[in-house]
């Protein structure tokens, strides 16, 4: 039996996240309003944490560079929205599109990782940075025709918000739908979302999947027995990025709207913390830290919001959930660095 490992940061949101569910007693908000939410809220960010686990499983860390294959999601759904597909062939479309995309972004964002080994977090997270004004200039210049997506004055540059209202908004959330009193389950969104899953999964079963934890458990090893690191490494790196852009897809239509520019900014760092509540280590993660780290992360904000509302101000939902991303990640370096000196010691 698996001996299961609780962390500061899984006690802090636990403890955190139970006096949130005590306090909505007191401010008359019903339990089964935030179940409804918790469940949506959980599919529709969980394929970003998902797509954390091959770059972790391979050694190159937590992917702070997932704006980038979230762009090449965005771009995916630019093009659904501008041939005005609607419903599952608009969703469908954009998640090819967005797949291509991202084994173009992929490629060029694993080069840069397999020349800078070793600081891969820091060189991620200055390559997401750096990709969001290089993809500021394109929704700027980018061709597209269709006035729904264009400012309303000249007519040139995407609006930062498109609206896939008419278009493919919902269309995971309100598939195979069913009503159990007021409990509501999104039986399509999760069915997407644990249909990833498992492909996550049996790809960690194949021959490539295999050498991957291998190569992050004893890289020296590996290198002896003649497989190229570098190539396995490119291999985990697009399939991230790929998982990124149908993320965002996922996201975006239970969201409601296409968000550009800087709306991919800072979406890395909640996705970090909520692997790391779910348990994983800079080199091992797995579907089950995703889905949990997932659920308890968005949930805890999600009960943050009318508890901030009602007992303190609003805008002390989004402090707070600025404090608890950032500490966790915070936590985890420091954990790291002491296990590596005692280590070394």
């Amino acid at each position: 039996m698996k001996k299961i490992n609780i962390g500061v940061p899984q006690i802090i949101i636990i403890v955190y996240l139970f006096i949130l569910t005590i306090s909505l007693s007191f401010i008359d908000i019903p339990m089964i309003e935030m179940i409804n939410t918790s469940l949506i809220k959980w599919a529709m960010n969980g394929v970003l944490v998902l797509s954390l686990v091959p770059m972790i499983n391979i050694g190159v860390g937590r992917n702070f560079g997932l704006p980038i294959g979230i762009c090449a999601g965005l771009i995916g759904m630019c093009i659904a929205v501008e041939l005005r597909l609607e419903g599952w062939s608009g969703f469908l479309v954009a998640i090819f599109m967005g797949t291509v995309v991202a084994l173009i972004f992929g490629g060029i964002y694993s080069i840069i990782l397999n020349k800078l080994k070793g600081n891969e977090e820091i060189v991620g997270t200055f390559a997401g940075f750096s990709f969001i004004p290089i993809m500021n200039t394109f929704w700027t210049l980018a061709p597209f025709k269709n006035r729904q997506m264009l400012y309303p004055v000249g007519g040139q540059g995407l609006r930062p918000k498109i609206s896939l209202n008419q278009y493919f908004g919902g269309v995971l959330d309100n598939a195979l739908k069913i009503n159990i009193g007021k409990l509501v389950i999104p039986v399509g969104l999760l069915l997407f979302f644990a249909i990833l899953c498992l492909i996550v999964h049996l790809f960690f079963k194949t021959k490539i999947g295999t050498v991957m934890s291998a190569i992050a458990e004893n890289e020296a090893f590996v290198k002896l027995s003649g497989v190229n690191i570098n190539r396995y490494r490119t291999y985990a790196i697009i399939f991230s990025t790929i998982l990124a852009a149908i993320g965002i897809c996922v996201y975006a239509q239970s969201y409601g709207f296409v968000e550009l520019y800087n709306g991919p900014f800072m979406m890395a760092f909640p996705a970090v913390s909520a692997i790391l509540i779910g348990g994983a280590t800079r080199k091992k993660a797995t579907i089950f830290h995703a889905l949990v780290g997932a659920y308890l992360y968005q949930t805890t904000f999600l009960l943050s919001v009318p508890v901030a509302n009602a007992l303190l101000i609003p805008e002390m939902s989004e402090v707070i959930r600025m404090i608890v991303t950032n500490s966790i990640i915070l936590y985890a370096f420091l954990y790291e660095g002491v296990l590596k000196k005692s280590e070394q010691v």
